[in-house]
């Protein structure tokens, strides 16, 4: 049976309306939140940790901005809008002393809670609210008159009206505009890091990698394997998004059509489809969510190193020339770019 999806007319925004609402953080999905949440008219403050960078910032764009502790006693409804990795002792130390009864506490990714780095106290409400798109996007859209789609979910119901706030909080970033579906904090945990790290992130960057080494390694020139294998997939996948692979399909020649169906699966093989079962499992036992817990403890050693690999990877030089030479493309510098929280 095809799930529920909760539209505009689904979500009643006067839940919220008498309440604050605390945003932890100013990051990407933190100020995405806070300043759609504003637009919609409700009363949001923020919670920075003292000497943080997004002070200034948050300030500039109208908010009220306290230490987290403060932020958490004065709100209603809590967003931890914290990396995974920090979210642990930023409860303990702020959160948790100050989350007393009938408080909600919202998050927009479920790996804490499932995984039990963060245990909440049985009376507060624990609710999801995570929007299928990176924050700039959930902003983007929010500012057309446009939303991402989101998803929501329950862990505690102690006042029973924890959907109700869900779904007001998924409106007033945008997201029944588009529609949200309800989920759980494990579902959404498991098939967010899965995406992530086989398909959307993971294997896109390594399938791209691999094709331009392979070009550029049988002589052609590193432009061309540029092109052939990194720029134009935006446009491929723009069409998957519209209309769907055999939409996609529609648009292309026969002969890249004949390439697709007749190539692809001896690429994408069962081998690596082991291999994605694999990652699932792990994802599923925890192995990931230790190793990386762990990784963030021993501070963050092996991945500054592969990130720092990825960065001086030739394509990049070749693509910054090329992306130059377009001027109206949209175009982001990593440099600097890590969310202040």
């Amino acid at each position: 049976m095809p799930a529920k999806v909760y539209t505009d007319k689904d979500a009643d925004l006067s839940v919220l309306q008498n309440k604050t609402l605390a945003v932890l953080g100013f990051g990407s999905q933190g100020h995405a939140h806070a300043l759609n949440l504003k637009d919609s008219g409700l009363n949001v403050i923020i919670g920075l940790y003292e000497g943080s960078k997004s002070i200034a910032v948050a300030k500039e764009k109208g908010f009220e901005v306290y230490l987290t502790a403060e932020a958490v006693r004065r709100a209603d409804v809590i967003m931890v809008a914290l990396p995974d990795t920090k979210q642990p002792a930023a409860y303990e130390k702020d959160i948790a002393p100050n989350l007393t009864k009938g408080k909600t506490i919202l998050f927009s990714h479920g790996f804490s809670v499932h995984f039990k780095t963060i245990v909440p106290p049985a009376d507060v409400d624990v609710i999801l609210v995570a929007p299928k798109g990176p924050g700039h996007i959930v902003r983007r859209q929010f500012t057309e008159g446009k939303g991402v789609p989101a998803l929501i979910a329950i862990f505690q119901n102690k006042s029973k009206k924890a959907k109700k706030v869900a779904l007001a909080w998924a409106k007033g970033i945008g997201g029944t505009r588009a529609g949200v579906i309800e989920t759980t904090f494990k579902e959404e945990t498991e098939t967010d890091l899965f995406g992530e790290q086989t398909v959307l992130c993971g294997g896109a960057s390594a399938l791209v990698q691999a094709g331009y080494e392979v070009l550029i390694e049988a002589g052609y020139q590193p432009e061309m394997a540029y092109f052939e294998c990194l720029h134009e997939l935006k446009l491929i996948v723009d069409l998957m998004n519209e209309a769907g692979i055999s939409g996609m399909r529609f648009s292309i020649s026969e002969t890249a059509k004949w390439g697709d169906v007749s190539v692809g699966p001896k690429i994408i093989d069962a081998s690596v489809k082991k291999r994605m079962k694999q990652a699932l499992t792990e994802i599923q036992n925890g192995k990931f969510a230790k190793g990386w817990i762990a990784e963030y403890k021993g501070g963050y050693k092996k991945y500054n190193a592969l990130m720092k690999k990825g960065e001086t990877h030739n394509i990049e030089k070749v693509g910054a020339r090329l992306r130059s030479l377009m001027p109206w493309m949209q175009k982001r510098s990593i440099k600097g770019s890590q969310a202040s929280y």
